[in-house]
């Protein structure tokens, strides 16, 4: 039986810190699944100090959580079988990891379309992500139940407790997002429904943000002058701000809460994590935009207390270092 589910949700453009809260947390649940996008994504996690990088498989495997990717994602087979020999190699359990046979796979035809088309235009990782679900909503797209190994295919049963795990974020939604610089998939929590369960499971959804925007790829609302800001290319540097599927550089600004106000009021969110405060301490700057007009704050408390005041009383709000849990 489907006791609960929690669904973790980026509030701004990705890249916020999600993986790092689904492996603090996942030991808590039966189930971490994967509801949207590709191996455009990428999640790391530290454990005992080393690190990791997934882009496909869900964090609970480094939990040996049984780790679901559903039916709105799209796989590389490729990838995810050199994700899979990566896991096995750190000794971790991949039979672990289900794929369900309704997920669209991305061709090489994709990815060329994508790396010709759509990656200088839109800033797109040229990982074939578009072209795969513009082939599934033409109704010609690949189902993984056709090219994954059985063992891998899943049976489509979810009990217990459930931990959904977003990929990218709120500001990158397809129908939220600037468009047409958005990812191509739903990124709000409400899209984790199409792993098979009612939304009157859903018990908590928790958003994360950082106590600074960065977004990766081409965006009208991050022009490239903010590279050549030198508080934003020490923020870039203390935070290392580069992409993890793709290595680029992030483009960096303050945190604009306005946005983070909307996200939070859309996604239902309940609970927030502010992550990277500890970044803004070592800059020695703490800024904030609201209402197009930066805020400037003395210390982190000062930044810290603005955000509680500003934000709606009935989200539980945790800044990263807070020794308070979720």
């Amino acid at each position: 039986m489907l006791n609960q589910v929690d669904v973790i949700v980026g509030l701004a453009w990705g890249d916020e810190g999600k993986g790092k809260i689904v492996s603090a947390i996942s030991k808590n649940y039966n189930y971490v699944c994967r509801w949207n996008g590709g191996p455009n994504a990428g999640h790391t996690v530290y454990l005992k100090d080393k690190k990791y990088k997934t882009h496909i498989i869900p964090c609970g495997i480094f939990h040996n959580k049984k780790s679901i990717i559903g039916p709105n994602c799209v796989v590389n087979l490729n990838k995810f079988y050199d994700e899979i020999d990566y896991l096995k190699s750190e000794g971790l359990d991949t039979n672990l990891v289900k794929v369900s046979p309704k997920t669209n796979i991305i061709t090489e035809r994709h990815i060329i379309y994508d790396k010709l088309c759509l990656q200088k235009k839109l800033g797109t990782t040229g990982q074939g992500i578009a072209p795969a679900y513009s082939d599934k909503m033409l109704r010609r797209g690949r189902l993984a139940k056709d090219y994954i190994d059985k063992k891998y295919l899943w049976d489509g049963v979810l009990h217990g407790k459930v931990l959904c795990e977003g990929a990218q974020s709120f500001w990158l939604d397809i129908n939220y997002g600037n468009y047409p610089y958005v990812t191509s998939s739903e990124t709000l929590p409400y899209s984790a429904c199409s792993l098979g369960f009612s939304p009157k499971k859903i018990k908590n959804i928790i958003g994360v943000a950082k106590a600074y925007d960065t977004k990766s790829g081409v965006d009208p609302l991050f022009p490239e002058i903010l590279l050549d800001i030198p508080e934003f290319k020490m923020i870039t540097e203390y935070g290392n701000e580069y992409g993890s599927t793709t290595g680029r550089k992030r483009l960096v600004n303050w945190l604009r809460l306005d946005y983070l106000k909307h996200a939070i009021n859309i996604s239902g969110a309940n609970k927030l994590i502010i992550n990277k405060c500890d970044i803004l301490e070592k800059v020695g700057m703490y800024k904030i935009i609201d209402k197009n007009i930066t805020k400037k704050f003395n210390d982190l408390d000062q930044f810290k207390r603005y955000i509680k005041q500003s934000l709606c009383k009935n989200i539980k709000i945790l800044f990263s270092g807070d020794k308070e849990k979720l």
